[in-house]
């Protein structure tokens, strides 16, 4: 096996472990077999382990996520209703790959466009030709690094966006993982802008 499959198997697992399969609706096998393609395809990839795995909405809700995120045992909190967060929609050119995985190359928490507003941060990093990151896989960042919201900082995720324009965010609250939301001119000191480099799905590797 490549780090690279190694580090998508290692994901797996962790994101199996929890409960993520019942969050889909379906056994841990079943679910363990929709990420089998992309991991194979991996094999063959010298990518290494800057990669984040991550399942599709339509495998499983980012409303229900959140909550299965922790650091120190406490788990992740929003204030927000479900059918709030489903609303945080990718936005044009940062739709996900086809699913039901994929993958997130070099994903960051933004910390080079930290305390910008943004719609700032945003042209900020399309000049760096970068790419924000989206609900989704923020919401990966906080399950698989949580760690990173503590060394780092938390981040919005200006990829997705509401019908009112609010982008999502994930930071420290309370001492857990909390997702909300910020207004696309608002400015907050302990928000980076989250980026990746590149969305790798299963047909990229063919």
């Amino acid at each position: 096996m490549s780090k690279a499959s190694e580090e998508a198997q290692k994901q797996l697992d962790r994101i199996v472990a929890l409960g993520y399969p019942d969050v889909a609706d379906m056994s841990a096998a079943a679910f363990r077999a929709l990420a089998r393609p992309l991991i194979r395809a991996l094999e063959d990839s010298d990518l290494g382990t800057q990669i984040l795995l991550v399942p599709t909405r339509e495998l499983v809700s980012p409303e229900s996520l959140i909550a299965r995120t922790s650091i120190n045992r406490m788990a992740g909190f929003t204030t927000m209703p479900p059918r709030d967060i489903a609303s945080f929609l990718p936005q044009d050119g940062f739709e996900p790959p086809e699913g039901p995985f994929y993958l997130v190359v070099e994903p960051h928490t933004g910390t080079c466009y930290i305390n910008r507003e943004p719609d700032v941060a945003r042209k900020l990093i399309d000049s760096d030709e970068r790419l924000p990151l989206t609900l989704e896989e923020g919401l990966a960042i906080a399950t698989q690094h949580p760690e990173w919201l503590l060394e780092e900082n938390g981040f919005n995720l200006l990829g997705s966006r509401s019908a009112d324009g609010r982008v999502p965010s994930i930071w420290m609250s309370q001492t857990a993982p909390r997702l909300g939301a910020v207004w696309p001119n608002s400015r907050h000191a302990w928000l980076g802008n989250a980026f990746c480099v590149s969305r790798r799905g299963v047909s990229l590797f063919h």
